[in-house]
């Protein structure tokens, strides 16, 4: 994501949602009860929030033996997966981003249906996978709408930890008149009209080079469904006990510039750069061979890495959600997930049981005192709090490492994660991420672990 007050790729990617949010006549700032950027109402303090969220994840054998397979089997042993069993067929797939054409033998499974807890305007997917050299995957969703109705199914991902067989990348284009696929998030068109997700299927297509053996794992597959509500303003939540992680500082703009293929480094990078972060808290390490592609010149070889097996081809840069979380589960003992948060009281929670976060916001220079900078998209590692409750955060938009670590006003920081609406540069009505993060944490979690997940609601 970019640091800078210019339209980011999502940002511009997501116009067409936030028009149907804002409406054609958004009114000023401080104009017809709407507060004016920066302030800080409260008055919906004290009052239990409603469910805005629901995450839905297969990861068991039972769960993989449930379902429809067709070519697949279900895996057991210390971590469940679905792989190949015999190929149901063969297709060719021609990459549009080198041009190849190329014949795949393939399996599928199709979940059971999902029906959301929290019927949605929007759906993002996560997966956790194996995929060694000549094999990748394809994930898609199908939803049914509260009036009954269908969604095409939409793919939400090409996904492979290389880039040999295939190059990675969301799919553009996709919609049905109701919602439509933006990079990552499922979305529907007009939020307003009352119409939502009412459930889903998901559906897993593993590829291989026909006349081997090879097959992708799949550990992890799920969405997370949510309907935040319309807000410039979040209630502010009550601090709890103080506790900072130590965890590794890297910063993205020491990288400006390096490898444009990769969308040039800098205030492109702090996706991967935070990923980065967070793998290494938890012990991810990279070899000497791994990272021999890159140039002995670059300092932290390993956020260039980051960069490159991040990127989405079709989005053109490393800041797609599910991308990161796949790609922290290629190191093993790990799985990612992308979720939404209610509050940063179910931070804490998180960080007192030692997990980090990677958080996504949008915020005008003046809206977060001390940050120096603006952006229309940015994401960072929150790694504590202090006594007072402001956040410690990792923040890769800094000039050096040793710059990185800083500390955030609470109550400013919480507005500008937690928002879905917001005013821009220009005055107008701009979207804000509604609470989204990345939660990377190990794939055997231990007790208190899997307390503090369960009770953000990912398990």
């Amino acid at each position: 994501m970019s640091r800078a007050e210019l339209p980011s790729r999502r940002t511009l990617l997501a116009a067409a949602v936030v028009a149907t949010v804002a409406g054609s006549a958004a009114p000023a700032p401080g104009a017809g009860g709407a507060p004016a950027p920066g302030a800080t109402g409260t008055a919906n303090a004290g009052r239990p929030a409603a469910r805005t969220v629901d995450n839905r994840a297969w990861t068991s054998y039972t769960d993989w033996r449930g379902g429809s397979a067709d070519g697949t089997r279900a895996v057991a042993g210390a971590r469940p997966g679905l792989v190949i069993a015999k190929a149901a067929g063969t297709t060719d797939h021609t990459d549009p981003h080198t041009g190849r054409t190329s014949t795949w033998a393939y399996a599928r499974w199709t979940s059971p249906v999902h029906r959301l807890r929290v019927p949605a305007t929007e759906v993002i997917t996560s997966w956790n996978a194996h995929t060694p050299a000549g094999t990748w995957l394809q994930i898609e969703l199908k939803g049914t709408y509260s009036d009954g109705t269908d969604t095409p199914w939409y793919v939400m991902g090409r996904w492979a930890a290389g880039d040999q067989d295939i190059r990675r990348s969301s799919v553009d284009g996709q919609g049905d008149g109701r919602s439509s696929v933006w990079t990552d998030t499922l979305a529907l068109d007009d939020a307003g009209s009352g119409l939502r997700l009412a459930s889903y299927r998901l559906r897993l297509t593993l590829h291989r080079r026909p006349g081997t053996r090879l097959t992708p794992t799949v550990w992890r597959a799920g969405a997370m469904g949510s309907d935040v509500p319309d807000r410039f303003t979040v209630p502010a939540s009550t601090p709890r006990p103080a506790r900072e992680l130590i965890v590794p500082r890297y910063s993205q703009e020491i990288h400006k510039g390096q490898y444009p293929e990769y969308d040039n480094g800098g205030e492109a990078w702090c996706s991967p750069t935070s990923s980065q972060m967070i793998i290494e808290y938890w012990g991810g390490r990279l070899t000497r061979e791994q990272l021999s592609w890159v140039d002995p010149a670059y300092a932290d070889p390993q956020v260039c890495h980051a960069a490159r097996y991040t990127y989405d081809y079709q989005y053109e840069g490393c800041g797609n959600w599910p991308f990161n979380a796949a790609y922290a589960a290629t190191f093993e003992g790990l799985q990612g997930v992308v979720t939404r948060l209610s509050s940063l009281t179910d931070l804490e929670t998180l960080i007192a049981a030692g997990i980090p976060a990677i958080t996504s916001q949008s915020f005008l220079e003046e809206e977060l005192t001390g940050a120096g900078y603006g952006t229309s998209g940015h994401l960072m590692t929150v790694i504590g709090f202090t006594a007072d409750g402001d956040v410690i955060a990792n923040d890769p938009a800094s000039d050096d490492n040793a710059a990185v670590r800083r500390i955030y006003r609470r109550r400013e920081w919480e507005n500008i994660w937690l928002r879905t609406k917001r005013y821009n540069a220009s005055g107008k009505v701009a979207s804000g991420t509604g609470g989204v993060c990345y939660l990377y944490f190990p794939a055997h979690p231990t007790p208190r672990q899997r307390k503090a997940l369960a009770a953000v609601g990912v398990r």
